[in-house]
């Protein structure tokens, strides 16, 4: 997703036209919305039925691992488990050495979202350094909250769990009902190596990781100070919003703002409204599922306003989704949008006086 301001708006100015085919119903979006949906809703029930823990997280992963295609999807699902498993194990390594010590688990933090947002864009499945190094520096970063190794192990393995049955669920939706993939993908060029091949000459790439590790680090650093651990969402946005260049950046942060507003509006009507009068798990199934329809409908347009899309499933499974009975707390929704606009406060002044990166636009995309 690297769409700027200037790439996405339309050439005339026809905001309403624009939304229209933005908006504009197909087949393919139509079964991936009925995929995201049922999706969701299973996750709801098995966590709700099974008291697995993490349910908001379980319920965004079926956002996260549908692509536009069967073979994307199964390939994006087995290095994300892949992925999970790595950095599960690789954190339950390091806490024997930084559990109790902020000293060593602020550089092992530091040093996990680097090498990640590094081989991101250096690495040949960038996805997967990705995911190691974002979960690494994250379950590292919430250690202080919990009061006994114990329980942060339990933590630790019920997040696995909760991350794995998800994205076998997603895989498993998307191979059965998907249609077939329309291109093959015989023609892509195939890498010679495990790195692109600039991946050790190109400065950009250490500047952007180092650029995102400043931005991450300074808000983990800012919310624990001042001992506000609700605005950790401050931590993931300037991780999940870094792209290559500062407008493709500030561009997906505005999509961040937009869908956020919008989730948190939806669950605090819900909140308020709603969940006083729901006796019954499947009065929650559906709202959930309205809702998710709605996002989905949105995540599964283009690039331009996609990430809306998941921005509003995200802010409204995170406060919704508070254990195993109705939600009620709505501290959580203050917080979750104090923390995102601060990330993007934090990684917007960052990208635009360290080491710019200006997007090249040879030709805007057609509105």
């Amino acid at each position: 997703m690297s769409t700027t301001f200037l790439e996405a708006r339309p050439r005339d100015s026809d905001w309403v036209g624009w939304f229209k085919r933005e908006l504009a119903p197909t087949h393919v979006r139509k079964v991936r919305t009925a995929i995201l949906v049922a999706g969701v809703v299973l996750c709801v029930i098995i966590s709700m039925a099974l008291q697995v823990p993490e349910l908001a997280i379980s319920a965004y992963m079926v956002f996260f691992f549908s692509q536009k295609t069967k073979g994307l999807t199964t390939l994006v699902g087995i290095i994300g488990l892949i992925g999970i498993t790595i950095a599960i194990g690789l954190s339950l390594w390091l806490y024997k050495f930084t559990y109790g010590h902020p000293e060593l688990r602020i550089p092992v933090m530091a040093s996990a979202v680097f090498v990640g947002m590094w081989l991101s864009r250096t690495f040949v499945i960038g996805v997967l350094g990705f995911a190691i190094g974002f979960l690494v520096s994250y379950s590292q970063s919430i250690a202080d909250s919990i009061p006994s190794p114990e329980l942060l192990v339990r933590a630790a393995l019920w997040l696995w769990v909760a991350f794995t049955y998800s994205v076998v669920l997603t895989v498993v939706l998307n191979r059965r009902f998907l249609p077939d993939d329309s291109a093959s993908g015989e023609d892509r060029p195939k890498p010679n190596g495990l790195f692109k091949p600039d991946a050790f000459t190109n400065p950009t790439h250490v500047q952007f990781a180092l650029k995102v590790t400043f931005g991450a680090m300074f808000c983990y650093i800012f919310y624990s100070a001042i001992d506000w651990s609700g605005i950790h969402t401050a931590f993931i946005t300037v991780i999940f919003i870094a792209l290559e260049s500062t407008e493709a950046t500030l561009y997906k942060g505005m999509l961040r703002i937009v869908g956020c507003v919008i989730g948190g509006a939806f669950s605090l009507f819900s909140i308020i409204f709603l969940i006083p009068h729901m006796e019954t798990i499947a009065s929650l199934l559906v709202l959930v599922g309205a809702v998710t329809a709605i996002a989905g409908w949105v995540a599964t347009g283009s690039e331009r306003i996609s990430y809306a899309g998941f921005q509003i499933a995200f802010a409204f499974f995170l406060s919704m989704f508070q254990g195993y009975a109705p939600a009620t707390d709505l501290d959580k929704i203050r917080d979750r949008v104090v923390g995102i606009l601060i990330g993007i406060a934090v990684t917007t002044v960052i990208f635009h006086y360290l080491w710019p990166e200006r997007a090249r636009i040879e030709q805007r995309i057609s509105p």
